[in-house]
């Protein structure tokens, strides 16, 4: 008993630079593993932001360096076809934009996350049944990265088969996370149905019921996935809507969380067993985040608060500069002036990105996902 209390004394005490395995760059395996089982035991969560581009991905890095915290960036399967190029081919059945687009987006992290000095997850948001061949593909990407480097290319992907009979999401969850244990990957899954619209997926007119998981619910998913691995989360629904919402609008529940700990604890025999992820994270009160926290939530989702912040951050530069956005020659400075250093691309880019900068750290800061 007393050696099990100064392990883990130890494990509250120490930082998450001490998880083994951790290092700056792309983590994956079990120091990917530890660092969220590091964040369950220290109480916060890591955020993980939609990323569209190399912009996007680099003020999420520029976000993290800041702190000196870790970081999840995350491709969408429509957000991967439009980093490879919205022009490209990208049929049904066959994804390969969105397959190139992911895969490069990827590869694209693992070369520049090091130079900012964090540990960052590399994550593939929702993939629905229909969209199974862009999982397919990244999948063989990880399998031809293991074998060369030891390890997968990504940290982990996300099933979100909650639109199918929840016997059918665990089975073909339990199929793909069989072919996930020997590269070491970490699957999140989706067990009832996250409201609104999310990149072409619209559940806004899902009943609201399925917008709230059972306990029976969430612990057949540990029942169909702990007997084959111990890295997977579950994104159970307590009234996520992604998007941001006029107050009143949405009933999140996060103390239901609390509820499926208990359950599944009643049936393991260990407490809080269970490692959630928060859908539809923008726009979400504070004190919500605080009980989702406490109720083992170790990744939330951000995509709709930081979309705004990019686009603020360009609406504010062409409020203040709009007299020199204009034309090519002529500014409020005189008729033969030229303006090129206002609309080269890098000028606006970057106020968009220092603006997204910020949405991201405060972002960190609501998941206590800082230095104390």
């Amino acid at each position: 008993k007393q050696q099990k209390s100064c392990v883990l004394d130890f494990f509250a005490a120490m930082s998450f630079w001490e998880v083994p395995g951790v290092q700056a760059g792309v983590v994956t395996g079990d120091a990917a593993w530890g660092l969220l089982k590091h964040a369950k035991e220290k109480v916060f969560a890591i955020p993980a932001f939609n990323c569209t581009s190399t912009s996007t991905v680099n003020a999420v890095l520029e976000a993290g360096r800041e702190l000196n915290r870790p970081i999840m960036i995350q491709f969408s399967e429509g957000g991967s076809a439009f980093f490879a190029g919205k022009s490209l081919p990208n049929e049904k059945g066959v994804l390969q934009a969105s397959i190139l687009g992911a895969v490069v987006g990827a590869h694209y992290v693992r070369n520049v996350a090091p130079a900012y000095g964090i540990p960052c997850f590399v994550h593939s948001d929702h993939c629905a049944k229909k969209l199974l061949p862009w999982f397919d593909g990244m999948l063989e990407a990880d399998q031809g990265f293991f074998a060369a480097h030891g390890e997968p290319l990504f940290s982990s992907h996300m099933l979100d088969l909650s639109e199918e009979p929840d016997e059918e999401n665990i089975e073909i969850c339990a199929k793909y996370f069989k072919r996930m244990v020997p590269l070491k990957l970490i699957l999140e899954m989706e067990i009832g149905i996250t409201g609104g619209v999310e990149d072409g997926v619209d559940n806004s007119g899902v009943s609201k019921e399925k917008l709230y998981s059972t306990p029976e619910d969430v612990y057949k998913v540990h029942e169909g996935l702990a007997p084959i691995g111990e890295m997977f989360t579950i994104a159970a629904a307590f009234g996520n809507v992604h998007g941001v919402y006029k107050a009143g609008n949405v009933k999140l529940q996060p103390e239901l969380l609390g509820n499926f700990q208990k359950f599944a604890a009643g049936k393991i025999g260990t407490e809080k067993p269970l490692f959630f992820v928060f859908h539809g994270g923008s726009g979400s009160g504070k004190e919500d985040i605080a009980t989702a926290l406490s109720n083992g939530v170790v990744k939330m989702n951000v995509d709709t608060d930081t979309q705004w912040a990019y686009w603020e951050g360009l609406l504010n530069f062409y409020k203040a500069k709009e007299g020199y956005l204009q034309g090519q020659i002529g500014n409020p400075d005189g008729p033969e002036k030229p303006n090129k250093s206002y609309y080269d691309p890098r000028k606006w880019v970057r106020e968009s990105e220092v603006s997204m900068v910020k949405r991201v750290k405060e972002s960190c800061a609501d998941l206590s996902n800082v230095n104390q």
